[in-house]
């Protein structure tokens, strides 16, 4: 079966940076788009990036352009994210996400989810 786990996430303060990551099994990484979204408590679901299994990136929002950085080991089935000059709007649970077809990675309803992973962002 497919299964995303994530890991990485934690306690930082304000400024600094994190690297979550995400394993991939039951899955040909290749046949794949993978993403990141994240959820802080009371909000929606948040599109945060995603990128091809060549490693394109698809997709940054604008709250994370410049600071994150998306990536992908093949080798590892892992995808990252890197994440630099944190605030506390970032805190939220991260959650990996693979769909076979790109189009439809900001529809929440297809493909697949990791767990979470929580990254808490301290002033």
């Amino acid at each position: 079966q497919v299964q995303l786990v994530e890991s990485g996430g934690g306690l930082v303060q304000a400024g600094g940076s994190l690297r979550v990551s995400c394993v991939a099994s039951g899955v040909t990484f290749s046949a794949y788009a993978m993403g990141w979204f994240r959820q802080a408590p009371g909000k929606e679901r948040e599109y945060v990036a995603a990128l091809r299994w060549n490693g394109a990136v698809i997709y940054y929002a604008d709250s994370v352009k410049g600071r994150f950085t998306i990536s992908r080991d093949t080798a590892k089935n892992t995808v990252y994210l890197q994440m630099n000059s944190l605030k506390p709007e970032d805190t939220a649970v991260y959650y990996c996400r693979a769909v076979r077809n790109p189009a439809t990675m900001n529809f929440t309803g297809f493909g697949f989810w990791g767990q979470g992973t929580q990254v808490t962002v301290s002033s």
